[in-house]
């Protein structure tokens, strides 16, 4: 549905059209647009051009394309709509159900738009459960001759979408063993691969245990790469290996896991690489796209390569040789107490920028929200301290700060010639726990137990009751909304949050799914001597991981607010040419606190910062439904409106006869906010 909203505009000369062609801007990632004619003079004056509703209400976080006058976005069921940049009038859908597909899921942020050099082949590249469409965009035809009938199986997930390189489209994904693939884009053959978990004699190898190509899992590059068009370079950021939270299986650096990977792009071959976490037990898989820019550093122009980390960190690479721009230290980090595991002894740590976000939280963080908030966190962090962001997984609980949603999340950052990284930034506490995956009463697990605590519990919850806050859904009773085939298609294939775990064992998958249609009832087991067990028996238990993660847990205070003192959320500008924050802002607010004479508190924040040349930074992000305008140079607001649903999406920015649009994704949902599923677009009043 369309709702227009603006007259004519007839009192500007037209000027060229301006596409946004690729997802976040560019191959570089970095959210960037030379577009001036929203300015600083004149962004008082925006209002919204025409909104266009998907139909669905779940987590929109499309970054949308625009090319030739049409806005091309995936909604949160896959479905693919093409729209009429100027008025918002849907030109054509396209819906996977034709496709005998499984139902499409939300969290898809993006599509690829490839065309030939003279513009006369145009394919439009999308993925729904494990298939890579391609489809014709001006018509919204699935194009028969890709692949096989017009897809091709990739075997694991997409939220994030690729990049293309002259004819071919390079991809990440959710699950599996881990790769990085590059495809034809005319005919979907594979060209290359590279593997994530190296195979004997590759570099790498000798970071895991000798049978890790065969049981290892995740390190699939779920956020997204970057692309040096002009060197053929792509640029990757890779994941944990799974499961997250125990590494007692993989002992090793686990290369390429948490890793910012340089790739020929023609080839797939490895040009260097930098790991950022070592042997992760935390969960802190890069969360955003490498952002390609060009800084002043030493009396020279240096093109650089910036990664951002869920713990707040802003690694900066010369993106030719790998070298960092400033020194990284190996600092030590604690060490764990789980039989059986072996935390990496040090972490990396770049001497410049300085740390986005704090990197501890002491006795002076706890909140002032109120005298009663104030106690509880107190009395909370004397029992559960915190140890840096990188806390030793124990039994005992630990807070983990920076958590484990950033820090920088997916919607990563933007940036401009100027070198400045403009990025948002989350200060939420969560709690960490590990737990013993045996009974307490001594008797052993039931088949598919172990595997579920540790691959879904984290997750679903151990009662398997899941986690309404952060969208988990209960698997009891699931056999009352899906069929036993319908669960091991979702297991196989992923979908939504969840990963594809199509190299998971069948017996073991069978368990799995055993243990969860009983609902997690007791059975009668054996019961073993209760005495201490010996450190050699909890490590081999059964032949699983001694410990699994009690799951994901926000530290809230009994209001449901942040049990930290604020800010909870941040907007940062960062000059990449000297390493030093050039200016940070609270972003976002509660108005019921506000009310209460309290400033400002910044809330958590989900989607990128769009920024111009007219010297605006536009973002949406927050949890309060508000998309704000700030000023590049100095972080002032300059203007703010309410939205719909929350704008968790990263805006796009374009012309179309003479006037220029920014528009955003609005669907709401993160952390418990409404949901919905609104594009909302803007430009400057009559």
């Amino acid at each position: 549905m369309q709702i227009a909203i603006s007259s004519c505009w007839l009192s500007m000369a037209y000027s060229q059209d301006a596409d946004w062609p690729v997802y976040l801007g560019g191959k570089e990632r970095n959210l960037y647009s030379t577009l001036e004619q929203i300015n600083r003079s004149n962004v008082s004056r925006l209002e919204v051009a025409w909104t266009y509703e998907t139909g669905d209400a779940d987590e929109y976080q499309a970054n949308n394309l625009i090319v030739d006058g049409k806005l091309f976005t995936p909604t949160q069921s896959r479905k693919v709509v093409a729209l009429d940049a100027v008025t918002g009038e849907e030109l054509w859908k396209w819906d996977p159900v034709t496709e005998n597909t499984a139902p499409g899921r939300a969290r898809q942020r993006g599509l690829v738009y490839w065309a030939n050099e003279n513009g006369g082949e145009q394919r439009l590249f999308t993925s729904v459960d494990g298939l890579l469409f391609a489809l014709d965009p001006k018509t919204g035809k699935t194009i028969r001759s890709f692949g096989e009938n017009g897809s091709i199986n990739l075997g694991s997930g997409l939220n994030t979408p690729g990049i293309a390189y002259k004819d071919v489209l390079i991809v990440g994904g959710l699950g599996g063993k881990g790769s990085v693939r590059a495809f034809d884009v005319r005919t979907g053959v594979q060209r290359w691969i590279f593997h994530l978990i190296p195979r004997p004699g590759e570099v790498g190898y000798d970071t895991w245990p000798a049978d890790a190509i065969e049981n290892a899992t995740g390190l699939m590059p779920w956020c997204g790469q970057s692309l040096d068009e002009k060197r053929g370079i792509v640029y990757v950021a890779t994941k944990t290996a799974e499961p997250d939270f125990y590494g007692g299986k993989r002992k090793g650096a686990n290369l390429f896991a948490n890793c910012l990977l340089a790739l020929n792009a023609a080839t797939g071959e490895r040009l260097w690489h930098f790991q950022i976490v070592h042997h992760d037990l935390l969960d802190k898989d890069l969360p955003c796209p490498p952002v390609l820019l060009t800084v002043n550093h030493g009396g020279k122009k240096i093109d650089v390569v910036a990664q951002g980390t869920k713990h707040g960190l802003l690694f900066v690479f010369d993106r030719v040789t790998g070298e960092p721009l400033w020194p990284i230290e190996e600092l030590p980090v604690p060490q764990t107490d789980l039989i059986g595991e072996q935390t990496w002894p040090t972490q990396p740590f770049p001497t410049k920028p300085p740390p986005l976000m704090r990197q501890s939280y002491t006795l002076d963080d706890v909140s002032n929200i109120s005298p009663e908030t104030q106690q509880l966190a107190r009395d909370r962090i004397l029992a559960a301290p915190n140890f840096g962001p990188f806390p030793a997984p124990s039994l005992r609980e630990t807070v983990m700060f920076p958590g484990f949603d950033g820090g920088m999340e997916w919607g990563g950052g933007a940036a401009d010639p100027e070198g400045i990284y403009y990025v948002n930034v989350n200060e939420i506490p969560w709690l960490l726990q590990m737990i013993e995956t045996r009974h307490a009463d001594g008797s052993k697990l039931i088949p598919g137990e172990r595997d579920y605590m540790v691959y879904c519990g984290v997750c679903h919850g151990l009662e398997l009751k899941g986690n309404l806050e952060l969208k988990f859904p209960p698997l009891l009773d699931i056999e009352k909304r899906k069929t036993r085939a319908e669960i091991e298609q979702i297991t196989r294939k992923g979908g939504g949050r969840m990963p594809s775990y199509s190299d998971m064992p069948e017996a073991k998958r069978s368990a799995v799914i055993d243990y969860v249609l009983s609902k997690g009832l007791p059975k009668t087991a054996p019961k073993e001597e209760t005495a201490p067990r010996k450190a050699e028996a909890v490590a081999a238990d059964d032949d699983g991981p001694g410990y699994a993660f009690g799951g994901f847990r926000r530290w809230l205070d009994s209001e449901g607010y942040p049990a930290i003192k604020p800010p909870w959320g941040t907007l940062n500008a960062v000059d990449l040419n000297t390493g030093e924050i050039k200016w940070k802002v609270v972003l976002g607010e509660y108005p019921e606190l506000t009310a209460r004479g309290i400033p400002p508190t910044g809330t958590e924040n989900y989607g990128g910062p769009l920024v111009t040349a007219g010297g605006l930074i536009f973002i949406g992000a927050t949890a309060d439904e508000t998309f704000r305008v700030f000023d590049k140079e100095t972080g002032q607001i300059l203007w703010k409106t309410k939205l719909p649903f929350g704008g968790n999406a990263s805006p796009s920015t374009y012309i179309v006869k003479g006037r220029q649009y920014v528009v955003i994704s609005a669907g709401g949902g993160k952390t418990g906010r409404p949901r919905g599923g609104t594009l909302v677009a803007f430009a400057l009043k009559d």
